[in-house]
């Protein structure tokens, strides 16, 4: 006596699923054949109805046997059909369940290779190598001197007294322009035709020109 049965084969679901539809398609043209019973047995009742009676009503009682088997195979067609659903519904749950966990591996398998901590290193790294790039960007930037530095405050002294100088010797050179001019022969004031005054022409000229440089300095 064997205490051990044996474990039924396991189905896979798309094995299952190809076995209820057989069933159906089985059932379905079980139903036509007996669909096409009672068109025949509902036939002869009528031509029977008014001379022979007796023949008539048994085929009737074959016509009614017969939809009660389609009655009852609407039933079997029915309780297969949600069975293929509810396979079907559960199957594209098994897949999507393991598409899902495949991905939860995938993620775990990947962030085993990474922390918070890691990742909050890396980027202290790019932050401190960016700001070393801009640090060297800035110092390449800057113009180069080749080691000789000049006091700003000297050499803007040093300007002003050239200015200064500048504005001396054209001052000079204004003054001996307005200079008057002195005859060779002195000749008499009555003698002489009377004639527009040049001095206060020039020395308004000058005036001009002096303000002038001055609002030119002053700039």
């Amino acid at each position: 006596m064997n205490l051990f049965r044996k474990s039924a084969a396991k189905t896979a679901p798309k094995d299952a699923i190809v076995r209820l539809r057989e069933s159906l398609e089985m059932l379905e043209k079980r139903e036509k054949y007996l669909q096409t019973k009672i068109d025949t047995e509902l036939k002869i009742a009528k031509a029977n109805v008014s001379k022979n009676k007796r023949v008539a009503l048994m085929a009737l009682k074959r016509k009614k046997a017969y939809e009660e088997q389609i009655s009852k195979i609407m039933g079997s067609r029915m309780t297969l059909e949600q069975q293929v659903m509810a396979i079907e519904n559960a199957n594209v749950n098994l897949e999507t369940m393991n598409a899902m966990k495949a991905g939860a591996e995938a993620m775990k398998q990947i962030h085993g290779h990474l922390d918070i901590n890691k990742v909050d290193g890396t980027m202290d790294d790019i932050r401190e190598q960016m700001d070393l790039a801009n640090e060297i960007s800035e110092a390449i930037s800057q113009p180069v001197n080749f080691g000789v530095e000049f006091d700003e405050e000297e050499l803007e002294g040093e300007l002003e007294l050239l200015e200064q100088e500048e504005l001396d010797e054209r001052l000079m050179h204004v003054g001996l322009d307005a200079a008057p001019e002195v005859p060779d022969v002195a000749v008499p004031a009555i003698a002489q035709p009377p004639r527009p005054t040049r001095a206060q022409h020039v020395t308004n000229d000058e005036d001009a020109e002096l303000e002038e440089l001055r609002a030119t300095m002053a700039m």
